[in-house]
């Protein structure tokens, strides 16, 4: 009874930590495994099981077809590992999920054991604080951002090209969709018109071998506007669509933000990468409603932009902020938003971040079968379901300049 009292502690103080913070899918899998675990001591458990009483899945369940069960538990996994390696590392007890099986172990922990991890954490991020001091050194931010916006839009030039010489249906037949990319992907590749990816290409004044920045239209009137450059986050994201929509044998049609017309929202469905900030054509055509961007005029954020939840539920931030400027990017947010377009026969999909590389976690978040199975199921949507409009905020950790991991933190079902 000691044992059991000590165990279902350890579990109540997993689920309340900042690693499975918002993952509630995870907590409610930890605790499912943890009574059966200590009821049934050493009793194996089925996938089959645990897809139907956990996660509500239907009695025809296959697990050979639906890989989501093996999914959640390897990220389940992963929040161990996270938490012992941080919160929990003067724990005295640790909870195991070995691989290969469903079954949760509990373990005493020597106090030698969590010094050791202790220092190889302090190591790791010794060693991030000497990588972070190397990277201020780099130049200033004004010929970065040149450099990078001038190798932008090259990038994307090659990847059109490319794209295009490439014949539909050359995919490899390795290389198949996963059910869950055709369930998301379902209203923008089932019609015959190959759907419109807009880019971010904000106005610049200046020019890139001097240093270019954000137009002020104030400032700046007058002055050579340069719209033909985006981010790196948006080059990056539309390869990655494109190679799902290669996996689902459809092409996409790339127009930068600038070009974009009415008309083009009339009558295509459309998936928008990057935040109004910069791809200012969002502004023109129905968003998102429970979360939106906005600039801050007041506070130590003054004058940033942040994605506002409107309704915050318990447990939710209000403002969702990427790192302040001046410092190395380690964390943005982004949103996702599945919307109704002007033409209610459309679809409109929002994937945008705080910065480029937020841009950059939104798309591949979408572009992931891990992270789709997690965001279908919190959309309660089956294999054979239909996906209704929804909005998501994600958190993404950045790692020199690329994102690294991403936690769905908001969502919310919408009707229009």
């Amino acid at each position: 009874m000691i044992d059991r009292e000590l165990y279902l502690g350890e579990i109540d103080r997993l689920v309340a930590s900042h690693a499975l913070h918002g993952s509630e899918s995870l907590c409610k899998l930890l605790r499912y495994l943890a009574k059966h675990a200590i009821e049934h001591p050493g009793s194996p458990i089925k996938e089959f099981q645990i897809a139907t009483e956990v996660f509500g899945r239907s009695t025809d369940f296959d697990p050979q077809l639906d890989s989501m069960v093996r999914v959640q538990a390897g990220r389940l996994r992963s929040k161990l590992t996270e938490f012992y390696n941080s919160d929990g590392l003067e724990d005295t007890i640790l909870v195991e999920l070995p691989k290969g099986t469903y079954v949760l172990s509990f373990h005493q922990r020597n106090h030698t054991t969590a010094k050791a991890a202790a220092s190889d954490v302090i190591g790791a991020a010794r060693k991030e604080s000497i990588e972070k001091s190397t990277e201020r050194r780099w130049g200033t931010e004004v010929i970065s951002l040149s450099i990078f916006l001038a190798a932008a839009i090259t990038v994307i030039v090659w990847l059109l090209a490319t794209r295009n010489s490439t014949p539909v249906g050359a995919t490899s037949a390795a290389e198949t969709a996963p059910a869950v990319f055709r369930v998301f992907w379902k209203g923008f590749t089932s019609g015959q018109e190959e759907p419109w990816v807009v880019f971010s290409n904000a106005a610049f004044v200046g020019r890139p071998e001097t240093g270019m920045r954000y137009r002020d239209a104030q400032r700046d009137v007058g002055a050579p506007i340069l719209d033909h450059y985006t981010g790196v986050g948006e080059v990056l994201a539309i390869h990655e669509l494109d190679r799902v929509f290669g996996l689902l044998q459809r092409r996409i049609r790339v127009k930068r933000g600038s070009l974009f017309s009415l008309d083009d929202a009339k009558n295509n469905n459309l998936i928008f990468i990057g935040s109004p900030v910069e791809n200012l054509s969002l502004l023109e055509i129905p968003g998102t409603q429970e979360f939106v961007f906005e600039q801050i005029y007041s506070g130590p954020r003054k004058g940033d932009h942040a994605i506002i939840n409107k309704h915050p539920q318990p447990d939710e931030g209000k403002e969702f902020f990427a790192t302040p400027s001046g410092i190395p990017l380690t964390e943005d947010y982004a949103l996702l938003g599945l919307v109704k377009g002007i033409n209610p026969g459309q679809s409109v999909l929002i994937l945008a971040g705080n910065t480029t590389i937020g841009t950059q976690a939104a798309v591949e978040y979408v572009c992931r079968q891990s992270s789709l199975e997690e965001l279908l199921l919190r959309l309660s949507v089956s294999q054979n379901g239909e996906l209704k409009p929804f909005e998501a905020v994600i958190r993404a950790k950045v790692a020199r300049g690329v994102p690294v991991e991403t936690e769905l933190v908001a969502i919310r079902k919408t009707t229009f």
